[in-house]
């Protein structure tokens, strides 16, 4: 079976983080967001705007490339955040939960929040808008450009 891609679009992207903006409005106030680079930068940005959050901390934790995983190493650590108790944590998406076990020990009082999550990492994250299917990349729009792409029929044809 060919892999199974989700295109998220700018404009989806905002709408989703919006959205999860609106969630998570409730739960603040929050004394900080902290980004997960560099997936969850963005997401972080529409969110702080959307709660008026001014304070953005960022942690950075390298689990893989294009090509392979590896063990996870963080590049950089969110210091203003102490134990996040009152601060919100979001990434772009969860998938199988390597990068948000590390910041959950970082950050054991924060609350996590994705746009995106996956059911190996769903029980992983507080509060999140949009699950995909496990075996479904997510083509998000900073990794993507526009092209032609065969008809799905097409595509089964030449396998």
């Amino acid at each position: 079976m060919p892999p199974r891609y989700y295109t998220v679009s700018w404009d989806q992207l905002h709408r989703d983080s919006k959205a999860l903006a609106w969630r998570l409005i409730e739960r603040g106030p929050w004394t900080g967001i902290v980004a997960i680079t560099r997936g969850g930068l963005i997401p972080a940005a529409i969110v702080a705007r959307e709660l008026d959050c001014r304070l953005i901390e960022s942690v950075s934790i390298v689990t893989y490339d294009e090509e392979k995983r590896g063990e996870p190493v963080v590049a950089k650590h969110p210091l203003a955040a102490g134990d996040g108790a009152g601060w919100l944590v979001l990434d772009d998406l969860v998938d199988t939960g390597t990068t948000a076990k590390v910041v959950r020990a970082m950050l054991p009082k924060a609350h996590f929040a994705t746009v995106y999550a996956k059911p190996a990492g769903k029980p992983l994250v507080d509060t999140f808008i949009t699950e995909v299917s496990q075996d479904t990349w997510i083509l998000f729009p900073w990794d993507t450009e526009a092209q032609f792409i065969a008809p799905i029929a097409k595509s089964m044809i030449q396998k």
